[in-house]
């Protein structure tokens, strides 16, 4: 697959499919009217492109001792914000990090030990990157549909 990742009306079809609920390779080949081995080619090629990855999910409510967090980051030079995406994203307890239109530059989703792990974070963590200007902290107190 190119840089662009395009996908097809088959791909879109697996993805689609695999987004609503989990399938073997036979039932979403059947589902589809295609073979199992092109189902199985097709999530490979999905696979090997980061265009899809299978892993297992936990609600973040039945994580007693976490608290899920989002941090919006604001970066001193915008010709940095890809760079500073991706060392974020690389922290210990980031979960996922996103380039933002608005007032701040970056999101962070974070999944941290308690109040205690998340002024850590704050303090010894994430003045590991360099360019940080500002940050403002979002606590998820209870989540509907989210797993991490």
């Amino acid at each position: 697959m190119s840089d662009e990742k395009e996908l097809d009306e088959l791909d879109w079809s697996i993805v689609n499919e695999m987004r609503r609920e989990e399938l073997t390779n036979n039932a979403l080949a059947e589902r589809l009217g295609v073979s199992e081995g092109t189902v199985r080619q097709r999530l490979k090629r999905l696979k090997d492109a980061n265009v899809l990855r299978f892993r297992a999910q936990i609600n973040p409510d039945a994580l007693a001792r976490q608290q899920l967090a989002v941090i919006a980051v604001s970066i001193a030079e915008s010709r940095l914000l890809d760079e500073k995406a991706r060392q974020i994203a690389a922290l210990e307890n980031v979960l996922s990090v996103s380039i933002m239109s608005g007032q701040y530059d970056l999101m962070a989703e974070i999944l941290v030990d308690s109040n205690r792990g998340l002024v850590r974070f704050l303090t010894e963590t994430l003045p590991a990157v360099e360019g940080i200007v500002r940050t403002k902290s979002f606590l998820a107190l209870r989540s509907y549909n989210k797993f991490v």
